[in-house]
């Protein structure tokens, strides 16, 4: 099995094994954000003055591995996007794809448009893949470096002390080794307190099983199906995060981290650091 080692910007030569491409989730509708996302997309909302797809790449396009972003979006925000993209300015090269889709009622489902995006490019690269409506204080390339140490696709997981919160969200089993047991989505008795965030990496090899997963009975909705239905088929590790991540889910939350980080923004330097 090949691994996922960090790659240079030095010119080294890449092939499609070792490559990987950033995956950002962006064909929401975020119904639960009306009147503010009604005509506009989330991913583009600013928190504390900067869009969240745009915190995301920020950390994206810092990491070595990585050498290309791509957004998924809908038919109905497609303009907007690229719109951002005549003004955006990373040293990676950026793909709009549009699923098509024209309306909630329409829209495929975060299965589907990971799928859609393979088929549309070709993919057979390593496959970091993220929902494009958090934003996080961490870096991805200790997912990156972690899935490189277990030769494996991999999920992240955090604790969640709540239990109301867990079984609003997945929750997985995991051995000694955090090998992935199993997953649940939204269980009512959850089996541990390791909840799973809408972050993933899945290697080149096992690309080809994302579509056995879609025509065998996996859920085409959440992209958390995916992983519950590869981890009875193949060897998954789950990654810590190493630090916290804001899902905007709706209007409160989405206040919530617009204070969070422009406090942290306003706060003073602390004293000898740059």
């Amino acid at each position: 099995m090949s691994a996922i080692p960090p790659m240079g910007r030095d010119g080294c030569k890449k092939n499609r094994k070792t490559s990987m491409k950033s995956l950002i989730l962006a064909a929401g509708y975020a119904t639960r954000l009306y009147p503010l996302t009604r005509n506009f997309p989330k991913p583009l909302l600013p928190v504390a003055g900067v869009t969240i797809l745009d915190r995301l790449l920020a950390d994206f396009d810092g990491i070595a591995a990585i050498d290309q972003h791509i957004i998924v979006t809908n038919h109905t925000f497609y303009e907007q996007f690229a719109a951002w993209k005549n003004d955006a300015r990373y040293d990676r090269e950026i793909i709009l794809i549009d699923d098509g889709s024209v309306d909630n009622a329409s829209r495929r489902g975060a299965v589907m448009d990971i799928l859609h995006v393979i088929e549309q490019l070709g993919l057979e690269e390593n496959l970091l893949v993220v929902a494009g409506d958090n934003v996080i204080d961490f870096s991805f390339a200790g997912l990156i470096e972690f899935a490189a140490m277990k030769y494996s696709s991999c999920i992240t997981c955090h604790y969640e002390p709540s239990l109301a919160a867990l079984q609003k969200t997945g929750v997985v089993e995991l051995d000694e080794n955090r090998r992935v047991l199993a997953m649940h989505e939204k269980p009512q008795q959850p089996p541990s307190h390791w909840a799973v965030p809408p972050f993933y990496l899945y290697r080149a090899e096992d690309i080809p099983l994302l579509f056995q997963a879609a025509s065998g009975g996996c859920g085409h909705d959440a992209p958390g199906n995916l992983a519950a239905w590869l981890c009875q088929r193949t060897t998954l590790y789950a990654w810590e995060l190493p630090g916290k991540r804001h899902d905007i889910g709706d209007l409160p939350s989405y206040e919530r981290v617009n204070q969070l980080f422009s406090a942290a923004r306003a706060e003073p330097p602390t004293p000898g650091s740059p």
